[in-house]
């Protein structure tokens, strides 16, 4: 019975973190060790990533290779491919999360960096929105629909994610604070004789 030796090919990559992150027009990429600096149009984001991860820019390219010892080094690797992504993405074009209120009287105001909203307490709630985060309201929806913007796709997603936590859609009427096009499993009230 023959024995199969396992091949070293060298180290293992990720699918996603060997595929280079296409740097566009107008956005620039800087890195001084273990810190990467982007700036674009939409903003400017800085993060610092693990000492095992070396970055390298390159013809317009931005390259992440990792030298972790064991199953760290694949993992390593695509997360920060992803996170450079997002980062050069974001700074390029911005990201952006769409909310709706549904319910009688729900709206919201904008305040300088305050967001006012109004969702059926007996109180107004008064959202301080994060650094980098602006707000746009719609004229012709009345306060009911409000679009999150911003650079940091984790900060826009947060930030929305909070909003709708002051009053998450409940099934029986559906009233509250949803992403658009959110779909929400309405139940069947209590049916009467």
């Amino acid at each position: 019975m023959a024995t199969t030796t396992p091949q070293t090919t060298g180290p293992k990559t990720s699918r996603v973190g060997k595929r280079p992150v296409d740097v566009p027009k107008g956005v620039t990429v800087s890195i001084a060790g273990t810190k990467v600096s982007v700036k674009g149009p939409k903003g400017e984001l800085s993060k610092e990533f693990p000492s095992e991860v070396s970055i390298e820019q390159k013809d317009g390219q931005v390259l992440v290779a990792c030298d972790a010892p064991g199953r760290a080094a694949p993992r390593l690797q695509g997360l920060t491919r992803a996170l450079l992504g997002n980062m050069v993405q974001g700074c390029a074009e911005g990201y952006s999360k769409s909310l709706e209120l549904h319910g009688t009287g729900y709206r919201v105001e904008l305040k300088g960096q305050t967001l006012v909203c109004t969702l059926g307490f007996s109180h107004l709630i008064n959202f301080e929105l994060p650094k980098g985060i602006t707000v746009d309201i719609p004229k012709d929806s009345k306060g009911q629909a409000l679009t999150i913007m911003g650079a940091d796709k984790a900060v826009v997603g947060q930030t929305a994610a909070t909003i709708r936590g002051f009053r998450p859609p409940e099934p029986y009427g559906g009233k509250g604070v949803r992403y658009k096009g959110e779909r929400i499993r309405e139940k069947a009230g209590k049916s009467g004789k």
